[in-house]
């Protein structure tokens, strides 16, 4: 048996072989808050008396046994055990229990306090057993809870409650600590380089990202641009065929209004003559424009012949309908 040295508000191993407690008979009995008091007469169970007082006749009737229902600590030093995984530890812990029944813990076992500590430390051997280390490392409670209910189910025949059993300290033996603390800079160094690979595979989505968004925004900067400058060359277009729709419109209208005009004006008395002069008269300056820019010289077969002249150009100007041109006869003379 392995008790823990306990302390002023737990179990030791004095209280754990000190059994049963015992209070000598003085007739008028006091009992204390938080403890019962088992009385038998003639080595039989007579009484269990709660906290106050009692009368009882010396000799017949006996304290046999005191016992407290507070709830108390108990120690359980390191014991050895072997994990599924074959890892020898050192697994300690609390116990904390509470006598419910002081007639059961009188008469369910010789010393129940012992018999819960022993069930205990079995029961935590067998439950690590069931289990990993790294489930014994990581799963206290589910082991917490193992133990307990294997006590629970045994501490009901001796007056006590398990309320909860508590792992204080596991401790795997030296070369799985080594192992241990290997894997554990393995694994930082781990998760070190892969948050470093995460951290550059994020950055260079980052960076593509950017240069996409860049080359979308630049391609359709550019897009807008094309559009924008074929817009304004179809607008120039339009406005100079329109433009020049517009200027043909108004020369045509300005000529038509001309020569309906000059139509007007040789209907009427003299308009014929008029136009033979004005006709001549560039015919002549048509003629001294071609001598300056050519060296080629026209001569008129009679060029001192003024009626040749006015024939020659009334008969251009006779060209146009409905224009009668005036007839030079024989006897007809011109003035020189």
């Amino acid at each position: 048996f392995s008790g823990g040295s306990g302390g002023p508000d737990g179990t030791g191993m004095a209280e754990l072989v000190r059994w049963p407690v015992t209070k000598a008979n003085t007739v008028l009995n006091i009992v204390p808050q938080g403890k019962r008091f088992v009385v038998e007469r003639f080595g039989k169970l007579s009484a269990i008396h709660d906290s106050g007082f009692f009368f009882a006749i010396p000799l017949v009737d006996q304290i046999s046994y005191v016992i407290d229902i507070r709830e108390r600590a108990i120690d359980i030093l390191p014991q050895s055990a072997i994990t599924r995984d074959n890892v020898s530890v050192e697994v300690s812990g609390n116990l904390f229990v509470k006598f419910v029944d002081p007639e059961r813990a009188a008469y369910g076992a010789r010393n129940p306090l012992y018999s819960v500590v022993q069930h205990a430390q079995s029961a935590m051997r067998s439950a690590i057993g069931e289990m990993e280390l790294d489930e014994i490392l990581h799963g206290r409670a589910r082991l917490n809870g193992l133990i307990k209910g294997s006590l629970q189910e045994a501490a009901v025949a001796w007056g006590l409650e398990v309320r909860r059993y508590e792992i204080t300290e596991i401790t795997p033996d030296e070369q799985i600590r080594v192992a241990m603390d290997k894997q554990a800079a393995a694994e930082r160094d781990r998760r070190e380089q892969v948050l470093r690979a995460e951290g550059d595979k994020r950055r260079a989505e980052l960076t593509s990202e950017g240069v996409k968004i860049s080359l979308t925004n630049e391609s359709e900067g550019m897009l807008i641009k094309i559009r924008n400058e074929a817009e304004a060359a179809k607008t120039k277009l339009l406005l100079e065929a329109q433009g020049e729709a517009e200027a043909v419109k108004v020369k045509a209208s300005a000529q038509a209004e001309a020569i309906a005009k000059i139509s007007a004006e040789l209907q009427k008395a003299g308009g014929p003559e008029a136009a033979n002069l004005a006709l001549a008269r560039e015919y002549v300056t048509m003629y001294g424009e071609m001598g300056k820019q050519s060296n080629t010289m026209i001569f008129n077969d009679r060029p001192a012949d003024m009626s040749a002249l006015l024939v020659q150009a009334a008969a251009a100007i006779g060209a146009a309908p409905g224009v009668k041109v005036p007839s030079l006869g024989a006897g007809e003379k011109t003035d020189q």
